[in-house]
């Protein structure tokens, strides 16, 4: 089995690396290591909630630990964070924004999103503002925003888990475009109802290459086996 390149996995808004586990296995049966990362606050990171700038940095310093090229893999919000985080770590090989937020310098996820035609999303209902400056997601509304094509018993244990987000993370804005000197894929997912597959196809165009599947907001859930395909191609590669 020839080598591959390790893979780094960041979650995105109210997630935990745990999201990234059935993945991981199916890459594991693939011959390709990974990492997942707890952004701080999230999942079993006993640090404090952060910013944008702060998740970025977390992951930069995995990357340093890593010693190694990687490819950066981010869902959802964490593309937010693989774009700021590739900035301050010169060995990242392949960016992958999986149904991801894939940000110019200077755009937040707020500022794309109004720029961009209005979709309306289920995600958009289910986001529930708090006193704190964090938000959580309505657990009667997150199954159909996040893991619509998932199973029952799946949906369940990850609602469990979901955990607040600082909203201040969507307002911030990345401060570089490492997409001008680093390769990377969009995966698009067609029946997502947490970022409208037109918004994701304005994103996609600003990637190397685009892959496409037919799914919800979570295929690293819904469709294991082709999301870890799509992966294992590019750690290869």
């Amino acid at each position: 089995m020839s080598a591959s390149l390790p893979i780094v996995l960041v979650h995105g808004a109210w997630h935990g690396a745990w999201c990234w586990a059935g993945l991981q296995h199916a890459l594991d049966d693939l011959g390709v290591p990974s990492y997942a990362i707890d952004l701080p606050g999230h999942g079993a990171s006993t640090a404090p909630l952060s910013d944008l700038y702060g998740d970025a940095e977390h992951v930069a310093d995995v990357l340093r630990t890593l010693g190694t090229p990687v490819v950066l893999v981010g869902h959802s919000y964490g593309g937010a964070v693989i774009t700021e985080a590739a900035g301050r770590h010169p060995e990242v090989a392949h960016l992958v924004y999986l149904t991801a937020f894939a940000l110019e310098a200077g755009e937040s996820v707020v500022s794309l999103l109004t720029s961009l035609p209005r979709a309306d999303i289920a995600l958009g209902r289910a986001i529930v503002p708090r006193d704190d400056g964090t938000s959580v997601v309505d657990a009667t509304k997150a199954a159909t925003a996040f893991y619509a094509e998932c199973s029952p018993a799946a949906v369940s244990a990850a609602l469990a888990r979901l955990s607040p987000q600082p909203m201040i993370t969507f307002a911030d804005a990345v401060t570089g475009s490492p997409r001008d000197h680093i390769a990377s894929t969009y995966v698009r997912c067609l029946r997502d109802q947490a970022i409208h597959i037109s918004h994701q196809d304005a994103m996609a165009q600003r990637c190397t290459t685009v892959h496409t599947l037919d799914t919800d907001h979570s295929p690293f859930v819904s469709r294991i086996a082709e999301t870890a395909a799509i992966l294992q191609g590019i750690a290869a590669s």
